[in-house]
């Protein structure tokens, strides 16, 4: 006789088929009342959800880079080696670094910028032939609007 010990996910697994079986067996039996066409889109979907259930695939984790894990008809693009996880977080922050430094040198460049036009209109105001008190005046300022209007 043979002594099998079950580790706790093989223990898992098969409470869970068990449990699998028995709600089959449950609906299954439930579906001799039913009229043909409800009974044969039942049939269908059953089909179509065993189809798409999930196989799981041992994966042996040998490279530190990067994996392709699957697990049916999915997969899944991971890090390997489980040591070094300091090192994933300083590679990680790198793009987020280089999104901060970026966004800095952008800000400093604009800043710049709107100083070179703010100089720009002083200088224009500065060297100009009416001192820059006479656009404060206003009778300078009506001299302007009836100047500007056409005879």
């Amino acid at each position: 006789m043979k002594n099998t010990v079950q580790t706790p996910s093989t223990q898992a697994e098969a409470s869970a088929e068990r449990f699998a079986l028995r709600v089959t067996a449950r609906l299954s039996s439930g579906t001799d009342a039913l009229p043909y066409d409800i009974s044969e889109r039942l049939r269908a979907s059953r089909m179509q959800a065993l189809a798409k259930r999930k196989v799981t695939v041992p994966v042996r984790r040998t490279a530190p880079a990067a994996a392709v894990v699957s697990a049916g008809s999915t997969a899944t693009l991971g890090r390997g080696g489980e040591g070094s996880s300091w090192w994933n977080a300083l590679v990680s922050a790198v793009p987020l670094l280089a999104l901060v430094v970026g966004l800095v040198v952008i800000n400093i460049a604009q800043d710049e910028r709107a100083a070179n036009d703010v100089a720009e209109v002083d200088s224009a105001l500065l060297t100009d032939d009416l001192p820059p008190a006479a656009y404060s005046d206003p009778g300078f300022v009506q001299f302007l609007k009836t100047s500007a209007q056409p005879n």
